[in-house]
């Protein structure tokens, strides 16, 4: 080989060599996810679905934000004042915030953006109806007069989930709140590629340039969101078991939620690591129930679904190991300082064999049960199949309808009979961390609103969340907190069926990763 050819060999080697480091190199700056559910929209307020909510925290950012032991800390926010007689608050928001496109955030995008959200969730509705008035002080300094006390204003603008008070300019905030916004621009640590996107199989995020995180370290939602990674991929992978070794093989980075038939062999994965979650980050199966059709539109119906379903039965279909699960009728979540047991008398005796005398005296006369089931989750697919079994056993006529979680998710803002594409029951997924507070959990809150697919409605319950957002000593707090419950039961707003830790799994060369109720992708990097 003559002189030439060799240099000309060995450049085309090291040109190669860099570009594979390169290659590499660009990799560990990705970030690949594959969520329990599919993202298929994009504005925070109008669904409750987890995948959007994952989706919020990576472009949009909130005024506060709670960390992983359920305190609330300024996070947009460089903190806030309020009068003696707690009926005037006033905002400072910290320097150098910017949205995704370059504009400066003002008191005017808070201000439109806490009016949209708060027509369409619950909390927002009862710190409504105790407000004044907002007004502007200067860009950066807003004010919130009340015509009541209300116990929980920095709750409610801290909510970390369903809906979630992200700030966004005004120009957007002042669209129909009922209609999803055309563009998704926010504060947050990343941008939203919207050109990237496949809805229903892939998402792409790329680093927000314009992001200042906070000086403190992160915790939970709250504190300094320092980016690690240049993108993040969210991905759709139906099949469990192409999920897992997908995770093996180091083409994913993070598995949401672990199936549970995987757990004991990644555990022995050195490459593996199965995450910790804290207690208020467990989660609570909960049966979605249409009261606007028959059959559940009558009252002793929906109470025989309640006691035909079988808790631990339940578990036992889902895989939860025992030692990561309980029997819970509290909807504040049991093994906590807030647990009830208020209205749970029915508890007592439940199953199938139970429920049959109940549905008979209710009069039921074989109405089709339109059941949506959702195949491609982790957690709802196999515990829709055993909720459906004991229901049938009851004496239920289930038309079983098993889809992706998009569609079902899409079915269930039908308030149409079954017949006309509508729907009569579907289970869903509560985190705990959204179950703390009446006046923020879907269970309750939504109380005979319209956009509350299910659309129970208890007429005594709004009356007990504004007592309860005035509580000014813990007793009378408690008091309420029962006192809701026991409504919760009697109108069988929702069926419990079952309390569970759903831990992540991700590659072990990943560090920082913060433990809570659903994945953030600050503080996290790879080693």
């Amino acid at each position: 080989m003559g002189l030439r050819q060799f240099m000309l060999s060995a450049a085309l080697s090291f040109v190669g060599a860099a570009g594979l480091s390169v290659t590499a190199h660009a990799e560990d700056r990705v970030l690949k996810v594959s969520l329990q559910t599919e993202l298929q929209i994009l504005d925070p307020i109008i669904t409750t679905i987890n995948a959007t909510r994952v989706f919020a925290y990576l472009v949009f950012d909130e005024l506060v934000a709670i960390d992983s032991e359920g305190h609330y800390k300024p996070q947009m926010l460089s903190g806030w004042d309020v009068s003696a007689d707690r009926l005037t608050y006033t905002f400072h928001l910290r320097d150098g915030l910017k949205f995704s496109d370059g504009a400066p955030v003002t008191s005017e995008d808070c201000i439109a953006s806490i009016e949209r959200w708060a027509k369409r969730d619950g909390f927002g509705a009862q710190l409504m109806d105790a407000a004044d008035r907002f007004k502007i002080i200067d860009t950066k300094t807003f004010e919130l007069s009340l015509r009541r006390p209300f116990a929980f204003v920095i709750d409610a603008l801290g909510k970390p989930g369903h809906q979630i008070p992200v700030v966004m300019p005004a120009r957007l905030a002042r669209l129909d709140a009922n209609t999803a916004v055309p563009e998704v621009i926010g504060s947050g640590p990343f941008i939203f590629l919207k050109d990237q996107w496949r809805a229903g199989a892939k998402a792409v995020f790329a680093r927000n340039p314009n992001y200042v995180p906070r000086s403190e370290p992160a915790d939970g939602l709250a504190g300094g969101k320092l980016v690690s990674f240049d993108r993040i991929e969210l991905l759709s992978i139906p099949d469990q078991s192409t999920r897992v070794a997908a995770l093996q093989k180091g083409e994913v980075d993070l598995l949401e939620v672990v199936p549970y038939d995987y757990i004991n062999l990644l555990r022995k994965d050195p490459n593996v690591t199965i995450g910790k979650q804290p207690t208020i980050a467990q989660n609570m199966i909960a049966i979605n129930v249409n009261h606007a059709q028959a059959p559940f539109d009558n009252p002793l119906i929906r109470r025989a679904l309640q006691v035909a379903v079988e808790q631990s039965d339940v578990m036992a279909g889902l895989g939860v190991p025992p030692d990561m699960y309980r029997v819970c009728y509290s909807i504040y979540m049991c093994g906590n300082s807030g647990s009830s047991d208020a209205g749970t008398e029915y508890s007592r005796e439940v199953g199938p064999k139970a429920a049959q005398k109940l549905l008979k005296e209710a009069g039921y006369k074989g109405e089709p049960v339109v059941f949506l089931h959702a195949g491609t989750s982790a957690l709802l697919n196999p515990v829709g199949s055993v909720i459906a079994d004991q229901m049938k056993q009851a004496g239920f006529n289930i038309d079983f309808r098993t889809s992706d979680y998009a569609t079902v998710a899409s079915r269930r803002l039908k308030k149409s009979p079954g017949a006309d594409g509508g729907w009569g029951v579907t289970p869903m997924v509560m985190t705990g961390i959204d179950l703390l507070n009446p006046l923020a959990q879907q269970m309750v809150s939504l109380n005979c609103m319209e956009n509350n697919p299910g659309w129970y409605c208890a007429p005594a319950m709004n009356d007990l969340l504004k007592v309860y957002s005035q509580a000014s000593t813990a007793a009378d707090s408690n008091k309420s907190r029962d006192e809701i419950q026991a409504v919760f039961h009697k109108n069988v707003n929702y069926v419990l069926a079952g309390q569970f830790a759903a831990p992540p799994a991700y590659r072990s060369d990943l560090k920082g990763m913060i433990p809570f109720s659903f994945p953030v992708f600050w503080n996290v990097r790879r080693e």
